[in-house]
């Protein structure tokens, strides 16, 4: 049974990663839009924020997804580190904003 799992995982990575390619494209693809879109546009700085938070959440479920396998783990343990990450970028974000209205 183990045998056949280590086959499995090495036919699964075996051949070209069109998958990071594509989700590689796709990030810089929502970077560039978000750019775009801040720069070059006249929309309404409501539209604009919305727009780029938007973008902001697409790429960051893109990157979950595509980068950091998480549908490929197992249980508990994964959703523990995924819960812990979003914490720590809670944290990090609120600190840092609370920090520059506090100056």
């Amino acid at each position: 049974m183990g045998q056949n799992n280590t086959q499995a995982n090495q036919h699964a990575h075996s051949g070209f990663p069109w998958s990071h390619v594509f989700g590689f494209i796709l990030s810089l693809a929502l970077t560039f839009l978000a750019v775009y879109v801040a720069l070059y546009t006249s929309l309404p700085l409501s539209t604009i924020l919305t727009s780029i938070i938007a973008m902001a959440l697409a790429q960051a479920a893109l990157q979950l997804i595509m980068f950091m396998h998480l549908k490929e783990g197992e249980g508990v343990t994964q959703t523990i580190a995924v819960i812990f990450s979003f914490f720590i970028a809670i944290v990090t974000v609120v600190g840092t904003v609370w920090i520059f209205f506090s100056m």
